[in-house]
């Protein structure tokens, strides 16, 4: 007695059989990349806080660093003039950095013709990738010599790294959205630059709000440009913005580089901070995305 051939319901059945296990194998993958990635998150940020914790009082927050001679009890010392300075030095980067991203990406999306648009992307990704001591150097000799050091100089060389990767993210989110309510807002007798800054723009504005975020959070840990450009600080609060100021990367760069324990501390203390300041910085720009998109859509 001859096998029975299998049959056409045999062969989907295995083959349905396979589909699942491959995709049980990539999600777990995912999964697995996924829980890693938070895991190095929550490994990093513990680190820091437990080290820095104990730095962290009232005073951490309300005093500016004092030296110490070693003799008789230590000052109170905190960071109040490095985060006075880094808000300061941040918020000046991003209004400059800001429009000139967002209408680069609406040139290179909407206006610009494709051979040139390929061309200025390019040079938009390789301005991403230079290290930002370069960027240091570039403005120390075009604008801080001859002329002395400022906040505003700082501001300028983060802003320069900001600029690529808020362009190149919202370019990525302005070219998905589709091109069908381009043309219904052109049908209707819209402008051009009328479609793009209420019907293109808005639907983009979760894509900008992250990349403003990334950028943001880049440019607040940068130390290089500012060792170039706004070094020359004193202890004290300031907030012009023409003089140099002092910031928490700077803070915790010096304050690494001493032997007294108690300075390491303050320094992770600091790092702590920066991150909460991007954490909440985060959380906020998120909210008015979120609260930007609903009433795009209609809800409350």
């Amino acid at each position: 007695m001859s096998a029975q051939a299998p049959t056409s319901d045999l062969f989907r059945s295995e083959r349905m059989r396979r589909r699942r296990i491959v995709n049980w194998i990539v999600e777990g993958a995912a999964t697995l990349a996924a829980l890693l990635a938070v895991a190095v998150l929550v490994i990093v940020v513990g680190s820091v806080v437990s080290r820095g914790w104990h730095a962290i009082n009232l005073d951490f927050f309300t005093k500016s660093q004092a030296l110490y001679s070693g003799f008789g009890p230590r000052p109170a010392s905190g960071i109040e003039n490095a985060i006075i300075g880094t808000l300061i030095i941040i918020g000046i980067a991003l209004l400059m950095a800001l429009p000139v991203a967002i209408l680069t990406a609406i040139y290179l999306n909407e206006l610009a013709p494709r051979k040139l648009a390929s061309v200025l992307t390019l040079a938009f990704d390789v301005l991403n990738g230079i290290p930002a001591i370069v960027l240091g150097i570039f403005v120390f000799i075009f604008v801080v010599v001859g002329h002395g050091q400022a906040a505003w100089k700082a501001s300028f060389a983060l802003a320069i790294l900001m600029v690529p990767m808020i362009a190149r993210s919202t370019q990525e989110v302005l070219a998905l959205v589709p091109i069908s309510m381009r043309e219904a807002s052109l049908a209707l007798g819209a402008a051009k630059w009328r479609t793009t800054l209420s019907v293109v723009l808005p639907q983009a504005v979760g894509g900008i709000v992250t990349g403003a975020t990334l950028a943001t959070a880049r440019a607040a840990g940068e130390t290089a440009p500012l060792l170039f450009t706004t070094a020359l600080y004193d202890n004290s609060v300031h907030t012009d913005p023409r003089q140099p100021l002092a910031s928490i990367p700077m803070f915790i760069f010096t304050s690494a580089e001493q032997a007294d324990p108690v300075l390491h501390e303050q320094a992770w203390g600091a790092a702590a901070v920066l991150i909460g300041i991007i954490l909440i910085a985060s959380l906020i720009a998120r909210w008015f995305a979120d609260k930007s998109v609903r009433r795009l859509k209609g809800e409350r």
